[in-house]
């Protein structure tokens, strides 16, 4: 490696293009440190959009009309307000009313830190298009299906976990792609609260070293290579997932 660190000093001297993240210990650090919190950032709120689409979803069908009404309510609030508005509602707003808790310092101390606020806005404004696209998913099962499954025994919730869910997800997962995809390039809006994402890490390193735009490739090139390990990952549950003559 050092023969990539002495390259990374050489190009500086001679092109003055200065990747202070290759050859510099401190911002390496940094930025790798940036790259795991986008990529643990992305995780925790793909999985939990993911579940409030399911769970918003059944909901969608419920008997009772407080509960399909909240459940649309969540819809149009999530959808139609911005998604950096939202975040700065959860983190400034909410924050601010919610209990504090106290640190081994004897300090007061936020319940939830900027991190928390970022997973949940981001969840919910994602989980919002999930809820539309398994509703979608749900609505392609054939009728006569539901009631194969309910002339068998099988419960309302049985029936959406064992056989509906199965196959509204190989409808929907082109559209849930999409909207995955989508979520990992919105995680960037948690730099707005200060959470230390790759977008954040690289703005601290251009500020001291004054390489804006060796960082803003370095992070277009990231995302390229997050993004695209997600649509790879996808595709190929798609494929893995296919029946003949049913869905995609």
């Amino acid at each position: 490696m050092e023969a990539v660190y002495d390259w990374a000093r050489v190009l500086y001297q001679d092109t003055g293009i200065n990747l202070t993240f290759i050859y510099d210990s401190y911002d390496r650090d940094r930025l790798i440190d940036g790259f795991l919190m986008t990529v643990w950032l992305s995780l925790i709120c793909l999985v939990l959009s993911v579940a409030i689409g399911i769970a918003g979803a059944w909901a969608q069908g419920a008997r009772s009309a407080i509960v399909r009404r909240g459940v649309a309510a969540y819809i149009e609030f999530f959808r139609n307000t911005p998604p950096l508005v939202q975040l700065y509602f959860f983190y400034f707003a909410l924050g601010s009313i919610m209990p504090t808790t106290t640190n081994r310092f004897g300090l007061e101390e936020p319940l939830l830190d900027n991190f928390a606020w970022a997973v949940i806005s981001l969840s919910f404004f994602a989980g919002a298009f999930n809820v539309e696209i398994f509703r979608s998913g749900i609505e392609a099962v054939p009728e006569s299906t539901k009631e194969a499954a309910e002339a068998l025994g099988y419960t309302r919730l049985q029936t959406y976990i064992e056989i509906v869910l199965p196959l509204a997800f190989r409808v929907c997962l082109p559209a849930l792609n999409n909207n995955l995809v989508n979520l990992v390039k919105t995680t960037t809006l948690a730099y707005a609260i200060a959470v230390p994402e790759m977008l954040y890490q690289a703005n601290q390193i251009w500020s001291d070293s004054v390489n804006v735009p060796e960082m803003m490739t370095f992070l277009l090139i990231a995302y390229v290579f997050l993004v695209g390990v997600l649509v790879w990952g996808m595709h190929r549950w798609e494929r893995s997932m296919r029946l003949p003559g049913f869905g995609s």
